[in-house]
């Protein structure tokens, strides 16, 4: 299969299985100038698989950068009204969201924190309607990633510089199942092994998960009516889209309240252009009570002093240590990858679609149910070869779920 073969599938991949785009239905693409060309092949795909109108919003590293360096200090608090009102309109007309990644994870390294801290509170804000929109899939959406410059140099430090562009491309096939037969026909029976592992842990119903691993020994319960869920969603008008490619996880949400002990990470955590690692959490009844890190430790305490909500977990996601990614022992400094090759956690708001009847309950609900909501969501991996997890039943009986970083069924 040639390279621009492989980019076809992509493009196919993205509109057809990712925000799977639907007859006269508007499309708004979220990108970078990175991205140009592998972009207007998503626009095409999307106009012959049928959509209505395609919008694209491109912004630039530099240009990011720049407003962070010079703008004055009081615009770090706003945020336009016109991108939370072009998002509004699109959940209004029941349109798809599709990102297009290509950062540098070195972006924003060195912007004060300050300033990052209070642009995201500004974002959170604005973007309310937006983020209870994909947080209870009302909309189709999905997140793919393409390389740029400066990321493909800082994944692949040791290959030519002329070559490293080449070489995430071709290890960025390989998460999303391109390369041998037909991409989309793969992603289904993916998918279909993904929705079994997630079955068995429904149909157990555990009470808890206890994890350990070295720097980890962390006791996690699950409320009554939660779901174990996919990257495979679907709409209110049942329309199926898988909104992280890759994604291999299975994931529920934790009960707020109860979350005890103490969690280390295993890979570094990207946060607003910025590294976190070496970090390790102690909660107690739920909430984060101490948080240190050995690099970016200043931001990391602004990420759980966001909102109350950032101060307790959202997330609880498996991982097979020997997943496709792991498996290439690449470091990816992009969450949408290094997740898929570790267990994770998530910092803040919870998925609602991972309760029952969890998407009808007002903020208000949410909070009586024990459901995380927060401005942040933010995945953190902490899976390794060395960690086991147990699930405990209701009645105090344990059962193997992961032993040595595998499956244990």
């Amino acid at each position: 299969m040639t390279f621009q073969e492989k980019l076809a599938q992509f493009a196919e991949l993205a509109v057809k299985v990712g925000v799977n785009i639907q007859k006269g239905q508007t499309l708004l693409i979220n990108t970078t100038t990175d991205t140009i060309e592998f972009t207007r092949l998503v626009v095409k795909e999307a106009y012959a698989a049928g959509a209505g109108r395609v919008t694209v919003n491109f912004s630039d590293g530099e240009i990011d950068r720049a407003f962070f360096d010079n703008a004055p200090e009081d615009e770090f608090a706003k945020y336009p009204r016109w991108i939370s009102e072009q998002r509004d309109e699109l959940i209004e007309r029941k349109g798809a969201l599709l990102w297009i990644d290509a950062a540098d994870p070195d972006l924003l390294s060195g912007v004060s924190v300050s300033k990052l801290s209070a642009q995201q509170k500004a974002a959170g804000k604005a973007l309310a309607n937006y983020r209870n929109a994909v947080m209870n899939d009302k909309v189709a959406w999905a997140i793919i990633a393409v390389p740029s410059k400066q990321w493909a140099a800082k994944v692949f430090p040791n290959v030519e510089a002329d070559k490293q562009v080449e070489a995430l491309w071709e290890a960025i096939f390989k998460t999303v199942r391109i390369g041998e037969g037909n991409a989309v026909e793969n992603w289904q029976g993916h998918l279909e092994n993904l929705d079994t592992r997630a079955a068995i842990l429904n149909a157990k119903r555990f009470a808890k998960l206890h994890y350990t691993a070295p720097g980890t020994d962390l006791t996690i319960e699950l409320p009554d009516k939660h779901i174990w869920q996919t990257g495979a969603s679907k709409t209110p008008e049942n329309t199926s889209f898988v909104a992280n490619m890759p994604t291999e996880e299975v994931y529920t949400m934790p009960s707020k309240y109860g979350v005890n002990g103490t969690v280390s990470n295993t890979k570094p955590l990207v946060f607003q252009g910025n590294i976190i690692d070496d970090f390790k959490l102690t909660f107690e009844n739920g909430k984060i009570v101490k948080a240190e890190a050995g690099v970016g430790n200043d931001l990391l305490q602004e990420l759980i002093k966001a909102d109350e909500g950032s101060k307790y977990l959202g997330e609880v996601a498996l991982v097979p240590h020997e997943s496709p990614i792991s498996a290439s022992n690449i470091l990816y400094y992009n969450t949408l990858f290094d997740e898929n090759a570790s267990n994770h956690l998530a910092i803040g708001e919870a998925y609602p679609t991972c309760y029952e009847g969890g998407s009808a309950l007002s903020p208000e609900q949410l909070e009586e149910h024990g459901i995380n909501t927060s401005i942040t969501h933010e995945d953190f991996m902490i899976g390794s070869a060395n960690m086991n997890i147990d699930g405990v039943l209701a009645d105090g009986t344990v059962e193997p779920i992961f032993r040595n970083g595998s499956w244990a069924f």
